[in-house]
């Protein structure tokens, strides 16, 4: 019997998805060979290739004027990339620690310029988010930069802050495609694929083209974002099958509904899990309500006894990924766009059952 599937990343993908990569594994669409195994400079693979960033643009109604592709070495890579590229010598760079992957950010950001720190979430451990109308560039800023979704933390950015000519750059790896955003307004959006939008191993880059016009001209060949640009990200072997599962994943959102689809599932499907919280003693979220995560929803019991139990009884029942992160312990049930809204309902049922039995 298949699992239910609540892991944060890898993560859950659609059944259709899957089920077309078993038909094609072998065969990909009659052509006598698997995508898999096809040559990234030949028509098969550049065809499919095509079709994906097409589609990336048509979902995200992205302009002319910014560049999409794909490269490897996840979202981690481009916490280097960025500074590299951007932070320019004799300015500063804006950061928002709001938790892990932010924090993780700004730590590798700090070793290669000057940071300003605008935002610090330490003392609330990461529960809560600045009001983005409060946030204002520094002086000399080369870029302000954010992550949309901690999904450790369980918090989001429900809105962006304006910046004026500073451009924003955004890490969205877990909450992309599961509501409108309004392009424009970024200089950079990127994100590893492997929560949201498809198999491990590639990472989306969406940046607006005169960004390279302000970028350290003296970096080697993959760290530069100009050769990837004029490269349409294939200077080197792209990650190929996890391209080929994005781009399946876009086909199945435009099939049910776009963005604007997968907007209204996410918050039926977080809404769920949040009214148990909201009318209960037994199950908390530690998570300011205005920030509360659509994709990562974070929770805690009574005592960490109960919350193994939780943990224990749920595997029992074929729910898997409910554990929270090693590094802030609890319950997180992470519920992706490729999440049946079924699977959160049933969720629901056995975390009231199990108040039930253990309230």
């Amino acid at each position: 019997m298949r699992k239910l599937n609540y892991f944060a990343g890898p993560s859950v993908l659609p059944m259709e998805v899957l089920e077309t990569i078993q038909k094609e594994i072998v065969d990909y669409h009659g052509k006598g060979l698997s995508m898999i195994e096809a040559s990234h400079r030949g028509g098969m693979f550049e065809e499919m290739y095509d079709e994906c960033l097409a589609s990336f643009r048509e979902l995200l109604n992205i302009p002319e004027n910014y560049d999409v592709y794909f490269l490897g070495g996840g979202a981690t890579l481009q916490f280097t990339m960025i500074p590299m590229n951007f932070l320019l010598s004799g300015k500063r760079a804006d950061y928002a620690m709001t938790g892990t992957w932010a924090n993780k950010a700004t730590q590798d950001a700090k070793k290669l310029g000057d940071v300003n720190v605008f935002f610090d979430g330490k003392s609330s451990n990461f529960t809560t988010l600045p009001c983005p109308d409060s946030v204002k560039p520094s002086d000399d800023s080369c870029y302000l930069y954010l992550c949309a979704n901690e999904t450790i933390g369980g918090i989001e950015w429900k809105s962006f802050p304006k910046t004026g000519n500073v451009p924003l750059i955004c890490d969205m790896s877990s909450d992309i495609l599961s509501r409108p955003v309004d392009v424009s307004q970024f200089g950079m959006i990127y994100g590893g694929v492997q929560k949201n939008l498809g198999p491990a191993g590639a990472t989306f880059i969406i940046m607006r083209k005169d960004m390279l016009e302000h970028r350290n001209p003296n970096l080697t060949a993959y760290m530069d974002y100009a050769l990837h640009s004029k490269e349409k990200g294939l200077y080197n072997t792209p990650p190929v099958f996890s391209i080929w599962g994005v781009k399946l994943v876009l086909d199945w959102i435009k099939a049910n509904g776009g963005v604007e689809g997968m907007d209204k599932r996410a918050e039926e499907k977080s809404q769920l899990l949040y009214n148990v919280f909201d009318n209960s003693s037994f199950f908390r979220s530690p998570v300011d309500k205005r920030f509360r995560s659509r994709m990562n929803v974070v929770f805690r019991l009574p005592s960490e006894e109960l919350e193994a139990k939780f943990i224990e009884d749920s595997k029992k029942e074929g729910m898997l990924g409910l554990k929270g992160h090693r590094s802030v312990g609890g319950l997180r049930a992470s519920i992706y766009n490729a999440l049946p809204k079924e699977d959160v309902v049933t969720l629901v049922e056995f975390m009231k059952e199990f108040e039930r039995k253990n309230g």
